[in-house]
This record gives structure tokens, sequence and C-alpha cells, in this order.
């Protein structure tokens, strides 16, 4: 039997459609386990009383699910919940994107989607610790998983001491191997600040996500073993595909 919710759960006014949001609403049903994997979802009738809304929300819903790879339709038989365990990814002392997921993906990459040269901003100089309007390197890089893109960030580097970091980044796919050719052969993860937000224009584009898609953000300052900041970075993962795991840092 289908546990019903009350419809003010939905928020009309919020700037999100409905579709939206039921879908939101069906993906964390099956992240704790109410819709079963691999287990057909209950009838939209049932799904529409559920959730408070009309049979045409639900379809839309459910059509958006299947586009993202989440739900299966089979003519005639009905939707089915696909098996997908999100990556868990390790947020510690040492964050790095291709060792923190090499148990649980065959495949790692990280491309670089742009670079340029700017005046830091306050918040980029106040976590690299330099004079606000000083000249930084700004990375854009997509971390892919298998094929699928898990992750999007910008990272911040003194354009001084790390100039040719991006001829580096584009040449090795790879910040640690980067930061290598620079005499930095480890480093620390000092802060990170985790928020959530709905994934904006640029978060669609690159992460392949529909409307509405919610993206974990976390906001970081990486530092040499002697506590020297290296990198402020602002990295956004999608919550359908990857759940951060936090130890100690």
């Amino acid at each position: 039997m289908v546990g019903r919710l009350a419809a003010d759960s939905i928020e009309r006014r919020s700037g999100v459609s409905l579709w939206r949001q039921i879908a939101d609403k069906m993906l964390h049903a099956i992240a704790i386990g109410d819709f079963t994997e691999n287990a057909a979802l209950p009838p939209e009738v049932a799904l529409a009383e559920r959730y408070g809304v009309n049979r045409h929300t639900v379809r839309s819903a459910i059509s958006a699910l299947v586009r993202e790879g989440v739900l299966r339709a089979e003519q005639g038989r009905g939707t089915f919940v696909l098996s997908r365990k999100r990556l868990s990814y390790p947020i510690g002392a040492r964050t790095r994107f291709s060792t923190g997921l090499q148990a649980q993906t065959t495949e790692r990459h990280i491309a670089l989607l742009a670079s340029s040269v700017e005046p830091a901003s306050q918040r980029v100089a106040e976590g690299l610790g330099l004079a606000k309007g000083a000249d930084v390197i700004r990375l854009e890089t997509r971390g892919e998983a298998d094929g699928r893109p898990v992750s999007r960030a910008a990272g911040w580097f003194e354009a001084r001491r790390f100039a040719g970091i991006d001829a580096a980044m584009a040449e090795t796919g790879s910040i640690t191997a980067s930061l290598a050719r620079f005499g930095i052969d480890d480093y620390l993860r000092q802060s990170t600040v985790l928020s959530a937000r709905h994934a904006d224009a640029a978060d669609l584009a690159d992460l392949d996500l529909q409307p509405g898609a919610i993206v974990l953000v976390t906001v970081a300052v990486n530092v040499t073993p002697d506590g020297q900041p290296i990198q402020f970075s602002e990295s956004r993962f999608p919550a359908e595909r990857v759940e951060l795991k936090l130890s100690a840092l």
C-alpha cells in the first residue's frame, strides 16, 4: 500500500515546477528504499493521490526520471526503478577525485573546460591569503566517472606562483599531478563548507541534469603541509549521483 503524504508538502509558489518537485520527491523515496529498486512503481493514480497532484504532473515527473536514467518504462508492463547506487565521495584531510572514487568506478577523468586569469574576489583572496584584486588563475573542470559527469568545479590559484598550471591541467587531467610540477607533492584540506541548491544553467549543461535538479556544493581551501594556502575551490556534485562522506579533517 502506498503511504500518503500531505498535499501541502508541495510548494506551489516556490518557483520550481510541480513536476520537478514530484520528481525530486520520488528520487528521495527511491533513495530511502520506499520505492524498491528493480520493482514496478505504484500506478499513476496512486502516486497522484500520494503527492496531492494530478496524473499529468506525475506523468511528467516520471518522464523526466526516465530520461535521467532513474526509471525504465516498459510497454504494457509499467515503470520500473533501476538499480542506481550513488557514488560515495569522501571529504577528508586528503581529498582527491581519482583515488576517492577508485574502488567504486572503472574509469575516472577530469576535463579542463576553461581557464582564465582574473582579479581575486574577496572570498578567493581571503581563502588564498592574497590581497583582493590580486591576479589568480581560474580553472573550470568537470569530473567524470565511467563516462558520466559527477562533478563540476572552479579552482583558483595564485597567478604568479602557478603560472602555467592551466597547461599542466590540460595535459595531465589531474590537479594533484599539476601541483606536483610546481614542487607540491602533498597538500591537505584545511576547510570545507557544504551546502545544497538547485542547479544553475551551467550545472544543467555540464552535468547533464534536468531543470530543478539539486547539486551538493563544497567550498574548500587546500594548503601545503606547512599551512600555505594553494587552492580555493567551489565544487558541485549532482545529488542524484553522488553522496558526500565526511571524515575528520
